[in-house]
């Protein structure tokens, strides 16, 4: 009973505040908690085409800025054909009677221009249906013809922004290992895509096997492992000009699991002598590098905290795989995991206040999430194989591998909010597996 009573709480806040807040003269806002489960409704009527070259950038844009608002969970879009009022033009007067007749909370409304040197520019506005009053500013972007899309994500990110009060995520993009072929003999080949799987461009060839590609900071270089000599070693690519080299390390030493530091000027990855592996941390520029665990155990799959003060790591000191949390420089490591199960790929939000992982446990595979000290433990996802997560860059969704099960299995890339709700299939062309998440562009 008290379940049931909580969430019909929940669903009358989420239904009623915003109402509430218009009508006492408040600005629109919707509060990303857990107990939001009713999407706010918004509008979003074709964005006026001002030039004649114009009309298909002006529906491809209105319909991917409705895309990325819907598949936040957050938003529901009123129907366009449920629409009573038509904008004509981007100057014209809001009639927010009849925007407020069709139930629409929130109205975007925006006119896109093309010309014959290939440059398009859009601009929009975000409108308070019940206050009747606008949003912020109306603002404007441009680009050539090859960037329609991140245009329209563009708009999307101050939408949401506006709306919500969090950090966007929209106009970003995701490195991964794209998969094709029968399981028993997979071609991986590293790709990155827009963050809602369009726009696949490939980095390497399949001649050789990849692993967990990682972005930089800043997004113009990639860390990834390959296999092209035998063995796994680091390599490092950068997104622009696609020249890959292998990061120095000494002869027959495996190395891989590598991750940037957040300035991005040196790189914590996991390095094989003998039956015994450590993390070790790299300059990026000088090659110079430094021990930071010698267990006689395995240690791997290191991750910065966002202020690059601490690391988190899986490892099996314990015996079997758990969560440890040690300073950058190395020294004593803190054991943050207790649950049942094991523990691994460890990754710190950009929010700095939590930590994703993947957990194996009675048979399945989760991703989870817990605070930076080991409390709070949530495990957001559970099947046969779910593993790799990855955060956007306000640290609001996550990304993570799926497998499933039997000879014919694939892997794909899935999303799920930091409260387990919300999970969708990210479309790929074909398999992928290990998502890394890249920043704002």
């Amino acid at each position: 009973m008290r379940a049931a009573l909580a969430s019909l709480l929940f669903a009358l806040a989420a239904l009623v505040l915003p109402a509430i807040a218009a009508a006492q003269g408040g600005p629109l806002r919707i509060e990303i908690t857990e107990g939001v489960i009713e999407p706010m409704p918004f509008a979003v009527p074709s964005f006026v085409a001002e030039t004649p070259a114009a009309q298909p950038y002006a529906d491809e844009i209105t319909n991917v800025i409705a895309s990325d608002l819907i598949g936040t969970g957050l938003f529901r879009e009123v129907p366009r054909d449920a629409h009573i009022s038509r904008v004509s033009s981007f100057g014209a007067p809001i009639q927010f009677a009849d925007w407020k007749a069709v139930n629409a909370q929130a109205l975007i409304t925006g006119a896109v221009t093309a010309d014959g040197a290939g440059r398009v520019v859009v601009k929009f506005r975000v409108w308070d249906v019940f206050a009747g009053t606008e949003l912020g500013q109306g603002m404007q972007f441009a680009s050539d013809t090859s960037g329609v899309r991140r245009l329209a994500h563009k708009v999307a990110d101050q939408v949401y922004s506006r709306l919500t009060g969090e950090q966007p995520y929209f106009d970003s993009r995701v490195v991964f290992v794209s998969e094709t072929g029968p399981k028993d003999d997979r071609q991986k080949r590293l790709g990155v895509m827009d963050y809602d799987g369009a726009n696949v461009q490939y980095l390497t060839d399949a001649s050789a096997l990849v692993l967990a590609p990682r972005f930089s900071p800043d997004g113009s270089r990639v860390l990834y492992t390959s296999y092209a000599s035998g063995f796994p070693r680091i390599h490092i690519v950068d997104v622009g000009a696609v020249n890959s080299r292998i990061l120095q390390a000494g002869s027959g030493e495996m190395t891989f699991a590598p991750r940037f530091s957040p300035n991005g000027q040196q790189i914590v990855y996991s390095l094989t002598t003998g039956s015994n592996t450590d993390i070790y941390a790299m300059d990026v520029a000088s090659g110079a590098t430094r021990q930071l665990t010698s267990a006689p155990s395995i240690e791997t799959a290191p991750s910065f905290s966002p202020d690059g003060s601490q690391i988190v790591f899986e490892s099996d000191r314990s015996g079997r795989q758990q969560l440890y949390v040690m300073p950058a420089a190395g020294g004593e490591a803190q054991r943050i995991s207790f649950g049942d199960g094991r523990y691994g790929t460890p990754v710190w939000s950009p929010r700095g206040d939590r930590i994703a992982f993947t957990k194996q446990n009675a048979g399945r595979f989760h991703i989870g999430v817990m605070k930076v000290d080991g409390s709070e433990e949530r495990l957001l996802t559970a099947s046969f194989l779910d593993e790799g997560p990855t955060w956007s860059p306000n640290g609001r969704v996550i990304m993570f591998a799926r497998e499933t099960q039997g000879a014919q299995g694939a892997s794909a890339l899935y999303t799920v909010d930091i409260s387990g709700r919300n999970l969708q299939r990210v479309r790929t062309p074909a398999g992928a597996s290990d998502p890394s998440w890249g920043p704002l562009q």
